[in-house]
């Protein structure tokens, strides 16, 4: 059972409002936020899935960050390691980490480099339920010779281990407070996870009405300065419907990672601007390999040829977005246009399904040996986007004799991780309607590669080909731009070919907020990499 922290002093006030449109108006000092779904826990070592992170990132802090343009930042650090800092060794496989002497704990204990070494052994512990070890478990051991330093000692060169280790990399894990967790055996259900009332970030955690918002207040003692909002409120509806009513009448400031079907009732909103926030990120239809049907590549192939993604982009997007060839966007230093998308041709996806060995029966459906083409499709309906996008895919692929089941489950439920009934880690699904948000770096492997399997990865799609990791391992035992970028060439290859997943179009994701909101500048990754400097 969930335990709440009752504090009158952080309860919500109204305050003195700049702006009234029909709803309670700006709120100064006091940034109220809508998210679609309510975070599983508050632990920045279990969050699976954008919404946990951004909750863990107000109050928890990396090693390493990104500005607004992907650049690497320190966070809490003196500086990044680098070859030519001396901080990368000329091997590749020793990085040494100085830590600031002056970021402390709420409670007022350092932040040191115990701290690193026993997160990164919480997260290599098979006890507890975290989504990714993608790059931690690359680690051969870890040295702290004094509170200040860590050495890491990587088992083989692994190129994007900066941009990953405790960094914004697909799975951004800040550092969690070892002085607090560090007597438990696991971390999967303790008080911290409801209450985490010990943090090293901007805000603070005040309350956490599970279901309904949870409250943050400022760290004024955090180490980059002052926030200079006093509080953020993030209220849980998941019906976008009513976040937009919410932002019309000024009764909320933000609509986090709003659908993109959402963009003609606020494209001209008075009291709002919308943020186009360019991430490393698409929106596509997902596969499990493992799944019967969907082993023989002429049927994954089929899919794609019967999904017409201009048509979605036009109806679901309003024609913002472009269309996607693979997983990397067309911005990012890795991507290869050579590899195109596949055209619409429902002739030829009926084509692939018969040499497969399907056959319409009397009612359209293909069958094989007696069996039905039903496929299950899983997706989360708070996410107005996904919800007509499934009914549309529906209709696509019954055109081509492929009955899909749509099953929706809440985000918390469909993202978990499989220890708490994760549907994507499990396996308990066809083909996944959802989006991804991926690191600063081209590094895709935590989803491609044989060996990263839920539940240690994010390889949902149980895709495994020797061709694709050995392509993966020259991207990621290489630290050359020349190397790597042919090596994610033939990555792309691979994906247009076996079709773990339909990329269907890269992600530039919308922010609306409030024109009274400031500071607010994302970097790819995540949106709170500076919450410190928002205002409102």
């Amino acid at each position: 059972m969930k335990r709440f922290l009752a504090i009158a002093a952080l309860a919500v006030v109204v305050v003195g409002c700049t702006r009234s449109a029909g709803g309670v108006g700006t709120q100064p000092g006091v940034l109220r936020v809508a998210l679609q779904i309510d975070p599983k826990n508050l632990n920045p070592l279990l969050n699976s899935n954008t919404t946990d992170a951004f909750v863990a990132r107000l109050m928890f802090e990396p090693l390493v960050s990104a500005d607004d343009k992907g650049n690497p930042v320190p966070i809490l650090l003196t500086q990044v390691p680098t070859l030519e800092n001396g901080g990368i060794s000329k091997d590749g496989l020793t990085i040494t980490y100085h830590m600031r002497h002056d970021v402390k704990w709420t409670d007022g204990v350092p932040v040191t480099s115990r701290d690193v070494k026993w997160s990164w052994q919480a997260i290599m512990n098979d006890a507890n339920n975290v989504v990714s070890r993608h790059g931690y478990d690359d680690i051969r051991s870890i040295d702290t010779p004094d509170p200040w330093t860590v050495i890491v000692y990587l088992k083989h060169k692994f190129s994007p281990f900066v941009n990953t280790f405790f960094a914004d990399s697909d799975q951004p894990y800040p550092v969690a407070p070892a002085h607090v967790l560090a007597q438990y055996p696991n971390i999967n259900e303790i008080p911290f996870n409801t209450e985490p009332t010990v943090s090293d970030g901007p805000f603070k955690f005040g309350e956490w009405s599970h279901g309904d918002h949870i409250t943050l207040v400022a760290n004024d003692d955090f180490f980059l300065g002052k926030p200079k909002l006093k509080q953020i409120y993030l209220r849980i509806v998941p019906d976008e419907n009513t976040s937009v009513n919410l932002l019309k009448t000024h009764a909320i400031d933000w609509i986090y990672q709003a659908s993109m079907e959402t963009y003609p009732a606020l494209k001209d909103l008075p009291g709002t601007r919308i943020y186009w926030m360019r991430v490393n990120g698409y929106y596509y239809l997902q596969f499990n390999d493992a799944r019967p049907f969907l082993r023989d590549v002429r049927v994954r192939q089929a899919i794609a040829y019967a999904i017409d993604k201009k048509y979605l982009i036009q109806t679901l997007t309003d024609g913002t977005d472009k269309e996607a060839s693979a997983d990397i966007p067309d911005w990012m230093w890795a991507y290869d246009p050579s590899v195109k998308p596949y055209p619409y041709d429902p002739a030829r996806a009926r084509a692939l399904l018969e040499a497969a060995g399907w056959h319409p029966g009397p009612d359209g459906i293909m069958r094989k040996n007696g069996q039905p083409l039903l496929l299950v499709a899983v997706t989360n309906p708070s996410n107005v986007t996904r919800r007509k996008e499934s009914v549309i895919v529906q209709e696509e692929l019954r055109q081509v004799g492929i009955n899909v089941q749509v099953k929706y489950y809440p985000g918390d439920v469909l993202f978990a991780p499989a220890g708490e009934g994760g549907v994507l880690q499990g396996g308990t699904f066809d083909i996944s309607i959802s989006g991804w948000f991926s690191g600063v770096d081209p590094d895709d492997s935590t989803q491609f590669t044989c060996n990263n399997f839920p539940p240690g990865g994010y390889n949902y799609s149980r895709y495994c080909n020797p061709a694709m990791d050995a392509a993966q391992t020259m991207a990621l035992t290489h630290y050359d731009l020349a190397t790597r970028k042919k090596a994610y060439a033939r990555v792309q290859q691979l994906l247009h070919d076996d079709v773990p997943a339909v990329f269907l179009w890269y992600l530039n994701q919308m922010q609306p907020i409030s024109v009274d909101f400031k500071g607010f500048d994302p970097n790819p990754v995540e949106e709170a990499w500076n919450a410190w400097q928002w205002s409102i």
